[in-house]
C-alpha cells in the first residue's frame, strides 16, 4: 500500500497481474479490431467517393465531406483508446498499473473498472483538466 508521501509502489500478486494483463490484453485486441475495420471502411468509402462523384452538387459534397470526417474522428478515437490500452499494459509491466502518475496515490479500484487505461486519480484528473481550461 502507498504511504502518505506515495513513495512506495502498490505491490499486486501475481495472480491479480495475470488477470489483468488478459483484461487489457483483450480490451487492445478489441480496439485493435475495431480500429482496422474503421480503416478498412474508410478506405471502402473513399474507393466509392472517387468512382461516384461525378454529377454531385453541394448537398452531395458536403454530404461525403461530412462521412469522411466522421470516418476520420472516428479512426482517431479508436487510434488514441488502443495506445491508452497498449500503454496500460507497459505500464503493467513497469509495476506502475493501478497508480496514479500525479500522486502516486493508488488509483481506486472503481476506477479502474470503469476507465482500466486510467494513469490518474479522479483529483489528480480534475485538476489537470482546470489547468488545461
Amino acid at each position: 500500500m502507498a504511504g502518505k508521501g506515495g513513495s512506495a509502489v502498490n505491490r499486486r500478486s501475481s495472480e491479480e497481474v495475470d488477470q489483468i494483463r488478459v483484461l487489457l490484453r483483450a480490451r487492445f485486441e478489441e480496439l485493435d479490431a475495431e480500429y482496422e475495420e474503421a480503416v478498412a471502411q474508410s478506405h471502402r468509402l473513399r474507393l466509392v467517393e472517387i468512382g461516384d462523384s461525378a454529377g454531385d452538387d453541394q448537398a452531395d459534397s458536403g454530404s461525403k465531406t461530412a462521412e469522411r470526417d466522421a470516418a476520420g474522428s472516428l479512426l482517431r478515437t479508436l487510434l488514441d483508446r488502443r495506445t491508452q490500452a497498449e500503454y496500460a499494459m507497459q505500464r503493467l509491466e513497469d509495476g506502475t498499473y493501478g497508480n496514479c502518475e500525479g500522486c502516486s496515490n493508488p488509483i481506486p479500484v472503481e476506477r479502474l473498472e470503469v476507465f482500466p487505461s486510467a494513469t490518474t486519480c479522479v483529483n489528480c484528473k480534475q485538476v489537470r483538466e482546470r489547468r488545461a481550461s
